[in-house]
């Protein structure tokens, strides 16, 4: 029994080191819009998701349930299993993260889950139904549902401020990011930290230290809320770099109806106790954001490679789990080989990311494309499509650009260009 008691320990811490990858894996979800249109600080938005994050940790506990006795059969499960899982997990994470692809945490953990299950006692081990209905279904439904949403928001923000000057409704719209931010971190804390308080609860049933069925105990809520809340305020600056300059270039109504949209599907998500991943949401959003502005695109190269990252991330942390599972349980030593594997992949990525460095301070810098690459991609298949059943504008709109046209070029002929400096580099013929 000590030796028993001795793994559950390291289980939970595991699912802690889990549950601290999610949050900073998963900050941009809540901050990456924000921070990219300048609505606030980067530390000052990550400290703020963070709090709230710890705060919708408390508020139910309704996605931990389906994660510790929905989706496989608490019958044979062991802790070893749980132990292999979390390992697939969070690899998934940390290499996702070093790529800065915005995958899915939460589908990292189930499938590791899923992975480990079938090595340890069969197919026969994984509830199918709630796998279809609680995981596959939602993330397919969860990007489209939010992308759609995100896109008509857009529109009507910019309809209803149409009237309003640029800087009146930017400033505007900054103050509501800030606003639809808190709410997505709420939900991220309602939804994510949930999913690590049913991994220790999952846990502790398998070593007998609960009864099957049982809701998580105060201390593994508590202790979820801080991992992830501390996990955000370190904060995922690759992940935010992609998911707030990356996807597309937003505006402050954009980045407002995005998070909006987002958060609204997370939370009747989380009251519903689907496992619906935070990530699919909100990159879903963000994508709708940016084509419901007129002239806005969306970079579908990134998106492209985001949802092949999507489509592997299930099956990826399932076979590293299944293998973590196969050598744990070997023994001590099976257990032993998996802690240090862990930990040396842990380290080995950690000093990969610092041959170049993201942080608060480059976040909103995008990289400069190579020689003979489009510093952005043009309009796609989905962005003409859409421009193409778009409605065009009424006479009394064309008859208002027109007028407003002539005012405009007035004001750029009275603007004088720059001389150039005595050291200037331009080529002959260059535009100041």
């Amino acid at each position: 029994m000590e030796h028993f008691t001795l793994l559950l320990a390291i289980v939970i811490a595991v699912a802690l080191v889990f549950d601290f990858t999610n949050g900073f894996h998963d900050t941009a979800n809540a901050m990456a819009t924000t921070i990219s249109t300048g609505a606030m600080k980067p530390k000052a938005a990550v400290a703020m998701s963070a709090v709230l994050n710890l705060v919708g940790a408390f508020l139910s506990v309704e996605v931990a349930k389906t994660i510790s006795s929905g989706l496989v059969s608490e019958d044979g499960i062991q802790p070893e299993v749980i132990l292999a899982a979390l390992v697939g997990a969070i690899l998934w994470n940390l290499l996702t993260w070093l790529v800065g692809l915005p995958s899915s945490s939460s589908h990292a953990l189930m499938g590791g889950l899923i992975g480990a299950t079938v090595a340890s006692i069969g197919f026969g081990g994984v509830n199918g139904d709630v796998v279809v209905t609680k995981v596959l279904i939602p993330a397919i439904a969860a990007p489209l549902v939010a992308g759609l949403a995100a896109m008509l928001a857009t529109r009507l923000t910019y309809k209803l401020g149409k009237n309003v000057g640029e800087k009146t409704s930017a400033k505007g719209y900054r103050a509501g990011q800030i606003a639809s931010a808190g709410l997505v971190s709420l939900a991220h804390g309602t939804n994510d930290a949930q999913k690590t308080m049913g991994i220790i609860t999952l846990a502790l049933v398998a070593g007998g230290a609960l009864a099957p069925g049982s809701n998580p105990p105060v201390w593994v809520i508590v202790s979820a809320g801080l991992a992830i809340a501390l996990g955000t305020y370190l904060g995922g600056w690759r992940i935010i770099r992609t998911m707030g300059k990356g996807l597309t270039d937003l505006q402050p109504q954009q980045g407002f109806a995005a998070q909006t949209s987002a958060a609204a599907v997370i939370l009747a998500s989380s009251n519903l106790g689907f496992s619906l991943s935070t990530t699919h949401s909100c990159s879903g959003a963000v994508m709708g954001a940016g084509l419901g502005r007129k002239g806005g695109v969306v970079r579908w190269s990134t998106a492209t490679r985001m949802f092949v990252a999507w489509g592997l991330t299930l099956p990826a942390a399932g076979l590293v789990a299944a293998g973590a599972e196969f050598v744990a349980r070997q023994g001590d030593w099976g257990v032993a080989v998996v802690a240090v594997f862990l930990v040396a992949s842990c380290a080995a990525i950690w000093l990969i990311s610092r041959r170049q460095v993201v942080d608060h301070n480059n976040v909103n810098e995008v990289d400069t494309p190579a020689a003979g690459e489009p510093a952005v991609d043009g309009p796609g298949v989905v962005t003409t499509a859409i421009a193409a059943v778009t409605p065009p504008p009424t006479a009394a709109a064309e008859a208002a650009e027109a007028a407003e046209a002539p005012a405009a070029s007035a004001v750029k002929t009275t603007i004088p260009a720059p001389a150039p400096a005595a050291d200037s580099t331009q080529p002959a013929g260059a535009t100041a």
